[in-house]
């Protein structure tokens, strides 16, 4: 069983079932409202435990409804909390969503308890992360408690994996130096490359970019097409997406990372394999409305 560490955000997701997304200025009817589980930190450790990992969380939460609700889902899955902790002032995160009848979405974030995650609760969590196979991190929470974090795994041969979102252009050169595997969606790749992701050259030359900033492995997610992978001065390939109708790509990206930590060898070795498998579980996950209640568990993949 693999042991996966989780640094990131929760959010309780307030979902805005809308036909399309407004124009400026403009009110329009929405169809339905729904409230759930989410925050891209708590889908990936949600999505890596649910694939079979050890999973343990790293996050803070306010002291309010909102943070009991979120607790209550983590143990039923059994995500190991005991370095979610709980801010006195801040309240739990929240995004607001809407969601089209296409199956897109737009989200806002307002990002509370989990913007006072500091290098200290990192420290606190440091024999956890000495043990680990693999720690994720994404851009809901503080980038110095993720570099701590990254610190850590690569003194202690851990592979670090990198999501890149929100998207941001001024990624320390630091934390690119101590990713060992980069996944952008395209949006995210051309914030930190510059470069317009639209096919295959465009991503192996975004790709190339990366590597050159020292990041051995990249991923590069395409939604509904698939992802590609580029392995500096080794490979490059695309793994395409199984087709499904959409209702909500909400938390796809989560569980694509997060069932790739809890699939992959250590080496590396297994890495297009372990990509299909991930990309299997997002299909499954954007079938269903909500994150955390559409990431699938291991069986229901029938692989």
């Amino acid at each position: 069983m693999k042991k996966i560490v989780v640094l990131g955000s929760i959010n309780i997701d307030t979902i805005l079932n809308i036909a399309r997304l407004p124009l400026p200025g403009e009110t329009m009817a929405m169809h339905d409202r729904a409230i759930a589980g989410g925050g891209k930190g708590a889908n990936q450790a949600i999505a890596a435990v649910r694939a079979g990992a050890e999973t343990s969380f790293i996050s803070k939460i306010g002291q309010d409804h909102a943070a009991d609700f979120m607790l209550d889902t983590f143990k039923e899955d059994n995500l190991d909390i005991d370095h979610v902790t709980m801010d006195e002032k801040a309240g739990t995160g929240k995004a607001y969503i809407l969601l089209d009848d296409k199956g897109q979405n737009s989200i806002l974030i307002y990002g509370g308890a989990n913007q006072t995650i500091t290098v200290d609760d990192i420290h606190n969590a440091e024999a956890t992360i000495k043990g680990a196979d693999c720690v994720i991190s994404e851009f809901e929470t503080p980038i110095p408690a993720t570099v701590e974090m990254f610190k850590i795994a690569k003194a202690n041969n851990v592979v670090t994996i990198l999501n890149p979102a929100p998207a941001k252009t001024n990624i320390p050169e630091e934390l690119m130096r101590l990713t060992d595997i980069i996944a952008p969606n395209e949006t995210e790749a051309e914030a930190i490359t510059g470069v317009k992701v639209v096919d295959e050259d465009s991503m192996e030359l975004a790709a190339s970019k990366m590597h050159a900033l020292g990041i051995k492995t990249v991923l590069i997610t395409v939604g509904s097409k698939g992802s590609f992978y580029s392995i500096e001065s080794d490979k490059s390939g695309f793994v395409n997406a199984f087709k499904v109708n959409a209702v909500d790509t909400t938390a796809a990206g989560d569980t694509f990372i997060g069932y790739l930590a809890a699939n992959l060898e250590h080496d590396l070795s297994n890495l297009e394999s372990a990509m299909i498998i991930a990309s299997k579980a997002s299909s499954l996950t954007v079938q269903t409305q909500g994150a955390q209640n559409s990431i699938p568990y291991k069986k229901q993949l029938n692989l």
